[in-house]
């Protein structure tokens, strides 16, 4: 299995990128809000795409390192970063 998440500092493109990625054939994506530590204003936040793709076995694949570059890039093209090593989200 592999963990994967994509920031971005508004809801509606982390809703689009999911929606794309969703529709691509991922099963497991879902949108987060990701609070920084000390914040309590609700505009004080981003918001993630979690993606977990339980068909990669090996984390030091090709496949895993090439949905890594895939996501990295698509993050950076909407304004956004990749996380490589996400924690798990809270629930």
């Amino acid at each position: 299995m592999s963990e994967h998440l994509l920031v971005f500092p508004d809801r509606a493109t982390a809703e689009d990128v999911a929606a794309e990625l969703a529709e691509e054939g991922f099963t497991e994506v879902r949108v987060i809000r990701e609070a920084l530590a000390g914040e309590d204003d609700s505009e004080a936040h981003e918001w993630g795409v979690h993606v977990v793709e339980p068909m990669v076995a090996d984390e030091s694949g090709p496949v895993e390192g090439g949905l890594r570059e895939r996501f990295s890039a698509l993050a950076r093209e909407r304004g956004g970063w990749y996380d490589p090593e996400p924690a798990p989200p809270v629930l």
